[in-house]
Order: structure tokens, then sequence, then C-alpha cells
């Protein structure tokens, strides 16, 4: 029996987005935790987890949008987690489809600003996401689950 605990990788953007996954922490309470996102700063919210910082990028900016896949490819590659966890955006989606090819379960949580739609990253994720939810039900398919909100 193995005693170590799962090590999950919590991806997330800035803002809305981190605070959305911070609200989920004391769910993993009992796993070894390492938080990823685009702000240096975050580094003492997500203490006394380990913390990496990633370049903000997004679809705009192909060449940073590269650096930070890259960066993420080595993230989870280095830490090979058992779970990757994202909120989302760019940096969540890059984590959940190298998660997903080599071998991590992945989950997507789509941020509840978006109430009309799935996030872009969020539809392109359905297809890497082992588990991909929405906190809106009317959005909710065959494909993405509604399970309730982290933030009411």
């Amino acid at each position: 029996m193995n005693s170590n605990p799962a090590k999950i990788l919590a991806v997330a953007s800035g803002g809305g987005h981190w605070i959305q996954l911070q609200r989920l922490k004391c769910s993993f309470e009992s796993c070894d935790i390492v938080f990823v996102s685009t702000h240096p700063s975050y580094n003492k919210q997500a203490a006394p987890h380990k913390f990496y910082a990633v370049t903000d990028a997004n679809r705009w900016n192909k060449l940073k949008l590269l650096k930070m896949a890259w960066q993420m490819l080595s993230i989870v590659y280095r830490e090979k987690p058992a779970v990757v966890i994202s909120t989302g955006a760019a940096p969540g989606l890059m984590a959940v489809i190298w998660g997903r090819m080599l071998g991590c379960r992945t989950l997507w949580l789509d941020s509840i600003a978006n109430v009309e739609r799935i996030s872009m990253s969020g539809r392109i994720a359905r297809y890497f996401a082992t588990v991909h939810l929405t906190q809106w039900q009317h959005l909710a398919t065959n494909k993405t689950m509604y399970k309730g909100n982290v933030i009411a």
C-alpha cells in the first residue's frame, strides 16, 4: 500500500480563475498540491505548497503561447502528478492537454463567469479532460457535467 499522498497539479490564470481554484484548495488537504499560475505574487497564496509561475499568454500572442505551452509541459513532466485540475484559461488548457497525453487524470472546471456558453479553452479542454464541469446547470451536456459552483 502506498502511503504517499496523491499529487495534484492545480492550474489557473490570474484573477477569477485563480480565486475559484483557491476555493477548491480545502478539497485537496490530504494531497500533495502543486500550484501554477501566471502571477508570481500568487506564490504567497499557494504557500506552503510548491508554486510555479508561467508566462501569461493567450491566443492573440502566439510566441508567448508557445513559451507558456513549453513551460507547462516541463512542469507536468517534472512533477508527474496523478491529477491535473484547472479552472481555466490558457495555462490550464495546456496543463490538461499535456497531463492527459502523459497519462494523468484531468479535470476542467469552467469558470463561473461563463454564463452563456463554455469558454473557448473549456470547449477545447472537453476533448482532453477526464472530467469536464460547468458551474451553470443550463450549460451541462452529455460531455459537460454540472455538480454545483465554487462561488455562489
